[in-house]
This record gives C-alpha cells, structure tokens and sequence, in this order.
C-alpha cells in the first residue's frame, strides 16, 4: 500500500478530455464487473459512457494501489443510505475514499480512517440557482446569496452547493440529512460551518476545504476529525488511470 500517513488526505484528478485513445478505453472497460458493464450499457450519450469508464478505472486502479490488489478484483457495495464501500475485505480496511464527478473531471479522495466527502462542479454548469438555495439552503445562507450582486450569485451559489455536497457525502446518508439543517459563510480565507439544534453535529468535529482547479471546477472536501484538532494535509495529483499521475500543488485554499 503506498505510504499514506494518518494525517493525509490524498486527492487523485483525472480530466476526460486528456484521454482520447480508444485502446486506454478498452483497457477501463476491461477492468469492471458485470454489474458496472451493464450500468455503462444503460448510459445512451457517448460522453456519459466516457465519463463512467474514467471514473471506475480511476476509483479501481486507484484504491487497488492502495490495497495491494489487481483493481479488476475489488468488489463494492453500498449502505443503506447508497454510499459505496469496499466489500471484499474483512470489516477493518485502512483507508476510507469518496469519489465525484462532473462534466470534465474526476476527483477522487482516499485517506486512512476520516469519513471523507469530496463534491465537483462545473462552474459554468446552468441552473437555477435561487430556487434551488430557497428550497435547499439554511435560511442564513439563502439571504446572503440573494443580497449579492448578480454576476455573483454563481461563485456563492457552487461553493455554498459543494460543500453541502460534501458534508453529506462524508456523513454517508445522502438526502436524508436535511441542507437546511447546517450552512456554511465565508470570512476572508475562513470557512464557517454552523449546524441546526435537531442536526446534533459540531463544527470542530469537522474539517472543510475548498478550492479550484484549472479555474472551471469548484471543488469542496469534508472530513470528519476524530482526535483532537484537524491537522490533515493534503496532497494532489494529476493524471490517467493506468497512465502516470504528477503531483502538483494546490492554491487559494479555504478551510475551517
């Protein structure tokens, strides 16, 4: 297993467009089960096929590094809430990962025991962005969206979305948490998290980080802390699964 330390968190990207080689393509495919192979079949558009072989082949080659075994063999299951795990261990696995996806990239954290939540989005990608914060932001985070300025209501609008995203993500219960039930602002390089009296959690139970990549992307990751303060560094690499992967440097990070 590569040498992961205990206060790293480690994020492997992979953007589509950089693969175009149709034998590479093959080589993905190759590398998933029966079940996955029929859920590519459903997909109907070419790029939605693409997206789904990068991503299983980055999630497979990836945490098969990790766990010393050929990335065909994994075998994943989900919990009741539809958060994928490894299923092909024992109960104890030494790292704990979640993946995200949009049009354009694949991110993908693995760390050794926090509940880890990572969310991407296309910041170009359209929406409605004030009906979707009235019906899913907290109250606080509503009113601070909507006094902006207009050519502004995007950026808040996906830093405010991801990092729900991801601290669902990380609880492993999906939309059974309600998003009302916690919000985030944001104090020059600080996140700030604060949660309802019926959602029971903490902010210092918690680590955040948000940042860009490639300028399009907005990305948000949520970690649980189980000992003490959060001291996780974090660590990137860039490249193709069953290609190499360059590390670089994250910037403009935000965090708690």
């Amino acid at each position: 297993m590569p040498d992961i330390q205990s206060n790293e968190i480690e994020l492997w990207f992979t953007e589509e467009n950089q693969i175009d080689d149709q034998e590479l393509l093959n080589e993905y495919r190759s590398l998933i089960n029966d079940e996955e192979l029929k859920r590519y079949e459903r997909l109907v558009f070419p790029p939605h096929q693409k997206q789904f072989l990068v991503s299983r082949a980055l999630l497979r080659t990836v945490l098969g590094q990790y766990l010393d075994q050929p990335p065909e063999t994994l075998v994943f299951a989900r919990n009741s809430y539809g958060k994928p795990r490894i299923a092909s261990f024992e109960k104890s696995l030494p790292i704990s990962f979640n993946l995200s996806h949009t049009d354009g990239l694949c991110v993908l954290a693995v760390t050794r025991e926090n509940d880890l939540g990572v969310d991407v989005e296309y910041l170009t990608r359209k929406v409605d962005i004030l009906n979707l914060a009235k019906r899913f932001f907290s109250e606080q985070e509503y009113a601070e969206l909507a006094a902006l300025d207009v050519e502004k209501f995007d950026e808040r609008f996906f830093r405010l979305w991801t990092l729900k995203e991801a601290y669902i993500k990380a609880c492993g219960m999906g939309l059974s948490i309600s998003l009302k039930d916690f919000g985030f602002s944001f104090f020059s390089k600080k996140i700030i998290v604060n949660f309802a009296e019926e959602r029971m959690d903490k902010p210092e139970f918690w680590q955040f980080w948000q940042f860009r990549f490639q300028k399009k992307f907005q990305i948000a990751l949520a970690a649980s802390v189980k000992q003490g303060p959060s001291k996780e560094k974090l660590l990137a690499r860039e490249g193709r699964p069953l290609d190499k992967f360059e590390k670089f440097q994250l910037v403009d990070l935000l965090q708690n």
